[in-house]
């Protein structure tokens, strides 16, 4: 009888000291666990359908910047052999008159160890980061970049998975240069003596799908690819370096845009190339870089092109011609000054009529805003 009174009372008390914690642990008050915001983040797939989240960083980016830096953002020298010397480029830097740099004709070593330093000094001095572009194409990136990979010309590829490999291998020396826009690929046709060597339009068929494959693969390595020369470099006989090109009559190379652009090319270079005898797209003597017609009526409104437009170079022949040449070819529609002339008098003469046009002060802000997207979707700014 005691023996079962002991063990009676030990389970009662067993059974008491197990309630208590029971109870004890629904007393405690459960953790709220909150789940954290993921991180906003974009890539260059959100370039051309961008969301609020993106236009609103683009916005919030915008406002910090007073109008000698969104005027900046559209101007793009060069520095190497064929550019600036580089101390000229850091006085740039300094005052604060740039938004990116084209490396053309170097080493690359030089390239690699310049972008570093401009980028150091951007950080110090509160500037936004820069696009940094080549013109990397297969039959000139060992040329205008020494030390890089052996890249096949573009007339030695022979099948769709080359022109691949080509982007892929380029693309990989850019990145590692810092580089992150390329000049290529060139989408002419391939009669003009000039640019018909450097882009697949040797065999009318090719020129589209391999086209499209080198942007595709480039875009993916996250650098800008840009199809060139718009409207079409190839059925002319000159050279625009030299002077002044003329298509006459009907844009044959046309065709080969709206395909490109459906399949989500981020840049369009612009030639210094005038049209005649077009009742639509008549230039009136002025290359299409500084055409209202051809860049705005026709890329932009016709074509439907959301990407970033740049001139070709500024200090070639066919448009140093033309008198405040920086601020036409903003009024045309192009969004990238590319090596203008004298860069100093160009960030002067845009943002005068910047302060005093209305209309003008709207595309500018427009390109700078395109231009500032582009960097947070590379993400060279952050995304929040």
């Amino acid at each position: 009888m005691k023996l079962f009174l002991c063990f009676s009372f030990i389970i009662c008390t067993f059974l008491s000291s197990c309630n208590a914690q029971i109870e004890k642990k629904a007393e405690e008050p459960k953790e709220i666990k909150i789940a954290k915001p993921l991180p906003v983040s974009f890539s260059l797939k959100n370039y051309l359908n961008p969301s609020k989240d993106l236009l609103n960083r683009t916005q919030e980016i915008f406002n910090t910047l007073d109008e000698k830096s969104i005027v900046a953002q559209l101007l793009m020298p060069a520095v190497g052999k064929h550019g600036q010397k580089k101390e000229k480029i850091d006085s740039c830097i300094n005052e604060k008159i740039i938004g990116g740099i084209l490396m053309l004709n170097g080493t690359k070593t030089k390239f690699t160890n310049w972008i570093s330093e401009f980028e150091q000094k951007n950080k110090t001095i509160g500037s936004l980061p820069f696009l940094y572009s080549a013109d990397a194409e297969p039959s000139l990136v060992n040329r205008k970049i020494i030390g890089t990979k052996e890249a096949k010309k573009a007339v030695e590829i022979k099948s769709i998975e080359e022109a691949k490999n080509s982007a892929n291998l380029i693309s990989e020396e850019l990145l590692s240069i810092g580089i992150n826009y390329n000049f290529a690929p060139v989408v002419d046709l391939a009669k003009n003596s000039v640019v018909g060597y450097r882009g697949f339009g040797a065999k009318k068929e090719n020129l589209i799908p391999w086209s499209n494959a080198f942007i595709k693969e480039t875009q993916k390595k996250n650098i800008i690819a840009t199809a060139k020369h718009f409207p079409g470099h190839g059925l002319v006989s000159g050279d625009t370096h030299k002077s002044l090109q003329v298509i006459n009559g009907e844009l044959k190379e046309l065709s080969t845009y709206p395909k490109i652009i459906k399949d989500g090319v981020l840049s369009i270079m612009v030639a210094h190339i005038a049209v005649k005898n077009n009742s639509n797209y008549n230039t009136n003597g002025l290359p299409a870089t500084t055409s209202k017609r051809i860049v705005t009526d026709l890329l932009i409104d016709s074509l439907g092109f959301k990407g970033l437009i740049v001139t070709d170079a500024m200090n070639m022949g066919g448009v140093t011609q033309v008198k405040n040449a920086s601020v036409k070819a903003i009024e045309a529609g192009c969004d990238i000054i590319l090596m203008p002339v004298d860069v100093r008098k160009s960030h002067k003469e845009i943002l005068e009529k910047y302060q005093s046009d209305t209309n003008f002060k709207a595309k500018v802000d427009r390109s700078a805003q395109k231009i500032i997207r582009m960097k947070i979707c590379l993400g060279l700014i952050k995304a929040s």
